[in-house]
């Protein structure tokens, strides 16, 4: 059997040389955003159920999501469907073949965290 030269490089690129790109972060953010949305989605049929079913049953469920953590739960939803709905029309945009090079994308990824924050802000305070 032939000798096998250990090589001093790495393999394959590893998490100390690699630095993280903004296209690579908003992609994992969408897809984080888009899974705790469920988590949000269960709390409002949760409230709904509750409203349903009887004034205890929704007194609990409305004093949870009144509370300050449910409050903060719920503006974080906020944000995660403002910043998932812009990643999703910039998802778009490049699905047109447009805004692929990487000055426009880095200028469309700070559009959507930017843009996700100040939606937030303008919902509460008109909500």
């Amino acid at each position: 059997m032939a000798d096998k030269k250990q090589s001093a490089r790495p393999l394959s690129p590893h998490l100390g040389i690699y630095r993280p790109q903004l296209n690579s972060f908003t992609s994992i953010m969408t897809r984080i955003t888009g899974n705790a949305l469920i988590v949000s989605f269960v709390l409002v049929v949760w409230w709904l159920f509750a409203a349903s079913s009887g004034e205890e049953y929704f007194a609990l469920a409305n004093g949870f999501l009144t509370s300050w953590f449910g409050r903060l739960i719920m503006v974080l939803s906020l944000l995660g469907i403002w910043y998932h709905y812009l990643a999703g029309l910039r998802h778009l945009y490049f699905d047109s073949g447009r805004g692929l090079d990487p000055v426009v994308a880095d200028k469309l990824g700070w559009g959507i965290i930017i843009g996700s924050v100040v939606l937030t802000l303008i919902t509460c305070v008109i909500v």
